[in-house]
């Protein structure tokens, strides 16, 4: 055989370079020094805000087709029902109006005797409207993402409101954009008011497999006056949500003789599925920006106080 013709390259044994498993481990060990950097430093904030800033433009323009079926889909159906809700909003404009009258003269009575008791006037924190642009892909958790950021001035810990009732609080700034954490996510809690019966506690998210009830109040003593169907609103006592927003709807009590506590299941008054357009309301002034468990905790006191 010629000499020319032998293949003098080594054989692939010898051009092999680190196995398989040796790259997956050296690929798993920076993973999680960059996932324990970036808990314990933030050192991957800054790339994060610039990834979110430079990636928005192409989310909106992935959305329009999405928006543009959905328009299309409404306005078939947007004539007949738009008929009914004009004869509907006739129907109720004569209430409003009584309503509204009523709520003029309340809110006047309410300023005289703030000034007969030289009381402070009350606060009225900063609104603005934003629109959800789409929910967080994290299964493991219940965010959404809108359409104002902190060039529109959005404060970290602002409440996030929908028609129905609070939807959750901003926990993530971007320049043209937020993250809103929703009050089933697991992580989220919010102090809280029974209407029917004056009691406060502390509402949790995160509850799964117990259909739309998403969220339940812990620390409740078992003897509670407490009932399903009870309604629950914000109790305004932590500064970051104004009082009297609606939160929640009782589901389900569960009174264990084993323990001490009861279980209460809560559906949210706003689950934030198909939610377009919120109301973002700051903070009151002084008011801190603290993790919202922390704020619920607090508002909420001992068992023994949640007991009273």
């Amino acid at each position: 055989m010629p000499l020319g013709t032998l293949d003098r390259t080594p054989p692939p044994f010898f051009r092999q370079g680190p196995s398989a498993v040796t790259k997956l481990a050296v690929c798993a060990a920076l993973a999680l020094f960059l996932m324990v950097a970036d808990a314990r430093f933030t050192v991957v904030a800054p790339l994060r805000t610039a990834v979110a800033t430079a990636l928005l433009p192409l989310q909106r323009a992935l959305m329009v087709p999405v928006e543009l079926m959905r328009g299309g889909g409404g306005y078939l159906q947007g004539l007949q029902q738009a008929q009914a809700e004009a004869a509907e909003a006739r129907r109720a404009q004569a209430l409003l109006s009584q309503q509204a009258a009523r709520a003029d003269e309340l809110a006047r009575e309410n300023q005289a005797l703030r000034e007969l008791l030289a009381l402070a006037p009350a606060r009225v924190p900063r609104q603005r409207a934003a629109e959800v642009l789409f929910e967080s892909p994290d299964p493991y958790s219940r965010k959404l993402v809108i359409d104002r950021g902190q060039a529109q001035g959005l404060r970290p810990g602002s409440a996030v409101i929908s028609p129905d009732g609070v939807l959750g609080q901003v926990t993530r700034l971007y320049p043209l954009s937020a993250e809103v954490t929703l009050l089933s996510d697991r992580d989220a809690a919010i102090p809280v008011l029974n209407l029917r019966t004056g009691q406060r506690a502390a509402a949790f998210g995160g509850v799964r497999g117990e259909g739309d009830a998403t969220m339940e109040l812990r620390f409740v003593a078992a003897n509670v006056d407490i009932a399903e169907g009870d309604r629950l609103q914000t109790s305004g006592l932590d500064g970051i949500y104004p009082s009297g927003l609606a939160v929640a709807t009782v589901r389900r009590v569960e009174r264990r003789a084993e323990g001490g506590f009861a279980r209460v299941l809560l559906a949210p008054a706003a689950p934030g599925d198909g939610v377009r357009h919120v109301l973002v309301i700051d903070p009151l002034e002084g008011a801190t920006a603290a993790a919202p468990a922390a704020s619920a905790a607090a508002s909420a006191g001992s068992p023994q106080e949640t007991a009273r």
